[in-house]
Order: C-alpha cells, then structure tokens, then sequence
C-alpha cells in the first residue's frame, strides 16, 4: 500500500497551494482517508478528513473556510487546496488513510490510520 503525497512548497503569506495524495495498492471505498500536519517538537495535528464512499467531510476550525478537501476517485487520489495560507500553516503535510469507517470524533484521531504517506513540506513566509 503507498499513499504519495506531492504539491508542498514555499508560499507567501495570503497564498495557496493545493496538495495531492495519490493511493495504490488498497481499496478505500469504505474507509476514509485524511490529511495531517506536524512542526518540529509537537504532535501530529489533524487537518482534515474525506470519506471515500459518500459526502462526510471533517475539517479542523483553524482551517474551515480556507481549505478543501476533494477526492477524485478514478485517479485514486485526494487533495487539499489550502488558500488564505498564514505563517501558523508551516508545517509537513502527511496524508493517511484507513479501510474502516471513521466518524467525526475518531477520524481527528493519528492513531486510528493504517497508512501514511511521505510527508510533504509546506512553507508560509511572512
């Protein structure tokens, strides 16, 4: 099973980038997968969170509003089009994925995926 996450790069403040997660080798359709955040010196934080099967959506308040998760299903792959990027955003991006069915609660939660991705770096400068 590989999760590849790419689109990770230096922004200015107020800019975007969208990050891609392409999966292989594992069917998601009742699982759900998810992106995370981690600095230096602290925990992983949930981001936000797709459903592969159906519409639930999860994301974290400081994020709700300025980005999106979406899948594309034929390509296997999700994203996050992150717009409105502040400083407090710097962080390396994993995506993650598990084939059981999260709900709102435990879909926050690192330990409850089975697979993670490369970590993809994002840079917000001020």
């Amino acid at each position: 099973v590989q999760l590849q996450a790419s689109g990770g790069g230096l922004v200015q403040d107020g800019g975007s980038l969208r990050l891609s997660c392409r999966t292989s080798g594992r069917d998601f359709s009742n699982g759900i997968l998810a992106w995370f955040r981690q600095v230096p010196g602290k925990e992983r934080e949930f981001v936000a969170a797709i459903k592969w099967s159906g519409g639930s959506i999860y994301y974290t308040d400081s994020v709700r509003g300025r980005f999106t998760i979406s899948k594309d299903r034929a390509k296997n792959t999700i994203y996050l089009q992150m717009n409105g990027l502040k400083s407090e955003d710097t962080a390396e991006y994993y995506c993650a994925g598990t084939g059981r069915g999260l709900i709102s609660t435990t879909a926050r939660l690192p330990r409850e995926y089975d697979y993670w991705g490369q970590g993809t770096l994002v840079t917000v400068s001020s």
